[in-house]
């Protein structure tokens, strides 16, 4: 078998009978056959021979010492990654470890990935305050606009929406250290044959170490600790490092986050009447497209069960929409948070967080060089504006994609004002009045149905936490969705 691997290495290495490197074997001899491509394979490290210096040529060989030649021979372009040596060999390709995955670097250097997600979500909103008209108020004829139901100092409102999410994940190595990531985001409207769509490139960044310090810089996007505070997306920079206090340092512009008025057309039951809203109403009063943040978190595993995790985020102020910042302005606000999260089992962690912010939302918003809370302290007062929130969730197991039959369950509550919510991770936060903060629950559970098919079902119902005093809006979700990875 050696015999013939000679000859084919030599062959595809493009040995001829000429000139050849001193031939390291005792056991080859200057007029041995095989002495000229033994001698060739021997200069280019295909092969290495025995510690006795001999290359025992009339040997059978082992699979494990053909795969060393193959793995070498791949190494040196002697063949491709599609020769049926390299199929043939691959368990013992794979036993090589680092020496194969470096090979596996070189011939798979940009890799795509991707996701399909069918989406379905039900909407059930209500508001309800003394501020509303009465039923007596329209003389028994209440107005009559579609997805809308005017109560007694109520409007409840219906929606719904279908579409198909796809993104596409592309990576690639610019050398042993550093690679490049991308992700470009296709979102298809179901509900419509008029093939509505948007395509976005919602990533593109590098990612290396220099040191002991991990370095991601440019469009990106990543969750802070369980996500209530913080699930950013923007154009950032992050450094990540630490074993035991694992640290992570940020700064960036986040087009998630948002505190103006175009933000609340997305609020559930606003659609109905954007069109009577004045373009011109809303940029007034639209903060910056993207609001700069920095923080820094640190988690600690205490044991092998318990765990923390500890953050600090700082939102730099701004002005407000089209108003000067001595005009009317959103003030600095810094935020804390203290989490703790505990491992009961390999099936079942709870994880509960408390957030802190330096200032309420209408300490925050200033006009004239005066805040809200100042001018209006006993508005603010009565309808309950607070600076503070916990959220705490449950999980059980996980649906894992690879593993069908496996399923998950997980239950989440939260109670948090709006200063302490930056962009949440929960899914109805997008179509609530984030501002006036959120109070309710979470629960939903995943399967998978097949291999790389996932399946999930999650129900919401999320009320304002702040403003109470003046109203309440209760907002309720059906999300299912069916998620295809490749």
């Amino acid at each position: 078998m050696k015999k013939s691997l000679v000859l084919a290495m030599a062959m595809a290495l493009g040995v001829s009978a000429t000139a050849f490197a001193a031939n390291p074997f005792s056991d080859v001899p200057a007029g041995h056959w095989a002495y000229a491509s033994v001698a060739k394979l021997a200069a280019a490290g295909v092969v290495t021979g025995y510690p006795d210096g001999t290359f025992k040529g009339d040997n059978l060989m082992t699979r494990y010492e053909m795969a060393q030649i193959v793995a070498k021979a791949y190494s040196k372009g002697a063949i491709g990654a599609d020769d049926k040596l390299m199929a043939e060999f691959a368990d013992e390709l794979d036993n090589l470890g680092v020496r194969v995955a470096k090979l596996e670097k070189k011939a798979d250097n940009v890799k795509i990935t991707g996701e399909a997600r069918f989406g379905y979500k039900d909407f059930d909103a209500e508001l309800s305050s003394p501020m509303l008209p009465s039923l007596d108020s329209y003389d028994g004829e209440p107005p009559e606009i579609p997805g809308l139901e005017f109560g007694n100092h109520s409007i409840k409102a219906k929606a719904h929406e279908a579409a198909l999410r796809t993104r596409l994940y592309l990576s690639g190595a610019v050398n042993d250290n550093w690679t490049y990531g991308a992700m470009l985001q296709n979102t298809q409207n179901l509900e419509t044959n008029a093939q509505e769509s948007t395509t976005q490139f919602r990533r593109a960044f590098v990612n290396g170490k220099i040191g002991e310090v991990e370095i991601t810089a440019g469009r990106q996007a990543f969750t802070i600790g369980e996500g209530y505070v913080a699930d950013l997306t923007g154009d950032a920079l992050k450094l990540d490092f630490g074993n035991k206090l694992k640290t992570t340092i940020f700064a960036g512009r986040f087009d998630s986050v948002a505190y103006d008025t175009s933000a609340l057309l997305g609020i559930t039951g606003v659609a109905p009447f954007a069109d009577e809203v004045p373009s011109a109403a809303v940029a007034a009063f639209a903060s910056n497209s993207k609001t700069t943040l920095y923080g820094v978190t640190m988690a600690y595993d205490f044991t092998d069960k318990l765990y923390g995790n500890a953050g600090f985020y700082a939102r730099e102020g701004h002005n407000i929409g089209t108003f000067s910042e001595d005009e009317a302005k959103l003030a600095e606000q810094k935020i804390y948070t203290a989490g703790l999260g505990y491992k009961f089992d390999k099936n079942v962690k709870m994880y509960a967080e408390y957030q802190k912010a330096d200032k309420s939302m209408t300490d925050a918003v200033v006009i004239d060089g005066t805040s809200v809370s100042d001018e209006y302290a006993s508005i603010v007062n009565y309808a309950g504006v607070g600076d503070d929130g916990w959220a705490a969730t449950v999980y059980y197991k996980g649906a894992n994609p690879m593993d069908k039959g496996s399923w998950g369950a997980y239950a989440t509550y939260y109670d948090q004002s709006g200063a302490v919510i930056l962009d949440s991770i929960c899914e109805l936060e997008d179509n609530m009045p984030a501002i006036l903060g959120m109070k309710g629950y979470e629960i939903g559970t995943s399967y998978t149905l097949a291999k790389n098919i996932t399946g999930k079902l999650s129900y919401f119902d999320l009320k304002n936490k702040d403003g109470r005093g003046f109203g309440e809006y209760n907002n309720k979700l059906i999300w299912s969705t069916v998620t295809f990875n490749f």
